[in-house]
């Protein structure tokens, strides 16, 4: 039996900054000028630099709230339930839909509410987060970085 070669880890191969960018969106557009341009991209990578977790608090969360976040999901569950149930029901299988829907949906507001008066208010607000970077460096290998800062001083004197 014959073994393949195992792909170079990329953080292991020696590797060149060939470009760093503000935003994650640029970095992304000079890869694919490189893409575009025909060099062999699975030799680069992007990579964040100094990464930080932002976290925007978006409310307050009560426990009527948390119940009607726990009605939506039980619904959407219960709609589901329903669809797979109608089809095995042979009478009054458009009864089965609004049934499974309404349990599902109280079903999910009791678990939620309950769940959430179970943490007295410790974390009593909702979010999202996200990772953010200062700023997104091309790297690669070293062996190709002087073509790919070639097709970079390209894509830069379009103004990109």
């Amino acid at each position: 039996m014959t073994q393949l070669p195992l792909p170079t880890d990329p953080d292991t191969a020696a590797r060149a900054t060939v470009g760093t960018y503000p935003t994650y969106a640029a970095a992304q557009r000079a890869v694919d000028h490189l893409s575009d341009s025909g060099f062999p991209v699975r030799h680069a990578t992007i990579v964040g630099t100094d990464l930080r977790l932002v976290e925007t608090v978006l409310g307050r969360m009560t426990t009527p709230r948390a119940a009607a976040a726990g009605a939506a999901s039980g619904a959407w569950l219960g709609v589901l339930i329903g669809l797979l149930l109608s089809v095995f029901t042979r009478e009054a299988w458009w009864l089965v839909l609004p049934v499974t829907t309404a349990a599902g949906a109280l079903w999910g507001a009791a678990a939620a509410g309950v769940a959430h008066a179970a943490t007295r208010g410790v974390r009593d607000f909702t979010s999202t987060r996200r990772l953010a970077a200062a700023s997104y460096d091309v790297t690669v290998t070293a062996a190709h970085s002087d073509d790919a800062r070639r097709l970079l001083m390209q894509l830069a004197w379009r103004g990109y």
